[in-house]
């Protein structure tokens, strides 16, 4: 099995949806980094009250309620999409002649 990639969770000191879908990430073995929203501006301005907000990168996953069934879902996505063959190089696929 691929390893999930490290996802980002914005979430927000005293938010009892950051702290449900923290849990529910760690039950799932995500691989998750927690990001502060009201650390650094940027965040604060494009996450604001949006807050928990699962990223892929700058990819949304997912907002609001992290419940079990909605994760396993995004992770059982994750995971296919881990498992997709990489496309071969154009430049080998041209017939010779």
């Amino acid at each position: 099995m691929s390893p999930l990639p490290l996802l980002t969770l914005y979430t927000r000191i005293g938010c009892h949806l950051c702290e449900q879908a923290e849990e529910n990430l760690a039950r799932l073995e995500f691989r998750v980094q927690l990001l502060d929203v009201d650390t650094s501006a940027e965040w604060r301005q494009q996450y604001g009250d949006d807050v928990p907000v699962l990223a892929l990168g700058e990819q949304v996953l997912a907002r609001g309620v992290l419940s079990p069934g909605r994760l396993s879902m995004i992770k059982l996505q994750l995971m296919r999409a881990a498992e997709l063959p990489t496309p071969a190089h154009p430049e080998s696929e041209r017939p010779e002649g």
